[in-house]
């Protein structure tokens, strides 16, 4: 069921942090620039000024925030990798799920369910759109003709046919 080769565990999990600190990094940064746009004062130099400023201080720590998540949801991947032996979209769902909950824990019981209930809902939605997505481009690209019998052996050279002699 391996449609892609990922890196192994221990790298995946630096792999995962860096994109998700550089997911979070740029759009952070897009967002942030139309934010502090839109909130500075009128004239195009403070607007500017305020878009910079704003992508300088809060992208960043979004990048941060997003590696974090990244690098934990990583982490309990490869754990449930080596506990159960194998690579499954129900690895991906409860680490999703675990990882939302370890992120609230400190909001208390209440807040760690229903993180760990979105997490789980959301990466079972992105496992199923993956899913969904294979099986229709799979299904739009034929693997080529499939032969129900085999096929007649080639005929020998007649008698006038040049090629015996070469």
């Amino acid at each position: 069921m391996e449609e892609y080769a990922r890196e192994p565990c221990p790298w995946r999990i630096v792999d995962d942090c860096g994109g998700a600190f550089t997911m979070g990094a740029i759009g952070g940064g897009i967002f942030q620039a139309v934010k502090g746009f839109r909130n500075a004062p009128a004239g195009m130099n403070h607007r500017l000024r305020g878009s910079m400023t704003a992508i300088r201080t809060r992208a960043p720590q979004l990048g941060g925030s997003f590696a974090v998540w990244g690098g934990l949801f990583s982490m309990i991947d490869c754990g449930l990798v080596k506990v159960r032996g194998k690579e499954d979209p129900w690895n991906s769902i409860t680490s999703g799920a675990m990882t939302g909950a370890i992120l609230a824990a400190r909001n208390g019981p209440v807040a760690m369910v229903g993180s760990a209930a979105m997490g789980g809902i959301l990466l079972a939605l992105i496992e199923g759109a993956g899913i969904l997505l294979t099986r229709f481009a799979s299904s739009q690209f034929p693997t080529g003709p499939q032969f129900a019998e085999e096929p007649a052996p080639m005929p020998g050279p007649s008698f006038g046919d040049y090629r015996q002699y070469q």
